[in-house]
């Protein structure tokens, strides 16, 4: 109302500077709803992002949290609290997953999870409405109903560290990077049985394709992705890529495999998922521990935890379009879209 009114105001010679500022103070200013959500390691909280790259809220969760996932509901997201900065460091680590509501951007609650600390990687399996989780200490993954807000069983994992896991098709198996012990444990969720899949030195993140018949699995001291049939529960093929591949996820079309290269590396990678090759790669300004898409494929999020910089690629591209900077101190990692991300101009 005032946006209209304000233009006949001001040619009213009776009105004085003074209230046509009042006036223009009156107008409703409409805040960018953020677009992007970003797990800040080093300051122990959740950050909400506007597409321009403001930090428009932040949620404290538990200590050093490292892994988040969206409910399939859209309404609430759930946070590893490691409590451990890296993986090789010694300690107890956390022993919760925190619960943050996005519309609210506020922590709703927390699900504790001992005996199990240093909760990492989790996945969800809709259908039964329950997450699977790994746990550095002991080394094992478990399952928790995120309702009762309570674990349900654990299972033995078949190796040590075990660091991103994901649900297969169905849920029916679950397979489990064990970084420390250079394999993938596919673990039978009725009844725990244990397939240990070799030849991936030091696994780390892993992405289901769409029909699920495929998990790519990234090996970051071999500098390969390992092609996983799910169904065998056998390799089936690599891709080269370069030492410290850490993250990756497949493009909605199914076509293309973008990881992220940190440790030395400082890029982000492409490959063919046809031909199993890699087909080109961005270099970032810092060394990249996550990497995630947009939902529409178009763009790729990279987290610099050390630089506080989030890396924004256009997949078609290739190239670094947008550079997010965050709070100094706050070490981003993994990064989800929330809202719908639009380059700024």
């Amino acid at each position: 109302m005032f946006r209209q009114l304000l233009p006949s105001f001001a040619l009213d010679p009776g009105l004085t500077s003074r209230t046509l500022i009042l006036l223009a103070l009156a107008v409703p200013v409409v805040a960018q709803e953020p677009a992007l959500v970003v797990v800040e390691k080093k300051a122990s909280q959740v950050g909400f992002y506007t597409s321009a790259g403001e930090r428009v809220a932040g949620v404290a969760v538990g200590e050093t949290p490292h892994e988040m996932l969206l409910d399939p509901d859209g309404r609430r997201l759930y946070v590893t609290d490691n409590g451990v900065l890296w993986m090789d460091y010694q300690g107890p680590g956390g022993a919760t997953i925190s619960i943050v509501d996005i519309q609210a951007r506020k922590k709703a609650g927390v699900i504790p999870t001992s005996p199990y600390r240093r909760p990492h990687g989790l996945s969800f399996d809709p259908k039964a409405r329950r997450l699977i989780v790994t746990s550095e200490n002991p080394d094992s993954i478990f399952l928790v109903d995120p309702d009762t807000r309570a674990v349900i069983q654990a299972f033995d994992n078949g190796g040590k560290a075990p660091h991103i896991v994901t649900f297969g098709p169905d849920a029916k198996w679950a397979f489990a990077s064990n970084s420390n012990s250079d394999t993938v444990g596919a673990v039978e969720i009725a009844t725990g049985e244990v397939t240990l899949i070799d030849g991936c030195g030091r696994p780390q993140g892993g992405a289901l394709n769409a029909d699920g018949s495929r998990y790519y699995v990234t090996c970051s001291n071999s500098a390969t992705i390992q092609v996983i049939d799910t169904a065998a529960r056998t390799a089936v093929g690599e891709i080269r890529t370069g030492k410290g591949v850490n993250r990756i996820a497949v493009t909605p079309d199914q076509k293309t495999l973008v990881y992220s290269i940190g440790g030395e590396g400082t890029q982000l990678g492409f490959a063919d998922v046809a031909t199993l090759k890699e087909t080109g790669r961005v270099d970032l300004g810092g060394s990249p521990l996550s990497c995630s898409l947009s939902k529409n494929g178009k763009y790729a999020f990279a987290g610099v935890q050390d630089n506080d910089e989030i890396y924004v690629v256009s997949v078609a591209d290739r190239k670094v379009i947008h550079v997010i900077k965050t709070p100094e101190g706050h070490g981003p990692d993994p990064v989800m879209e929330i809202g719908e991300y639009k380059p700024p101009r």
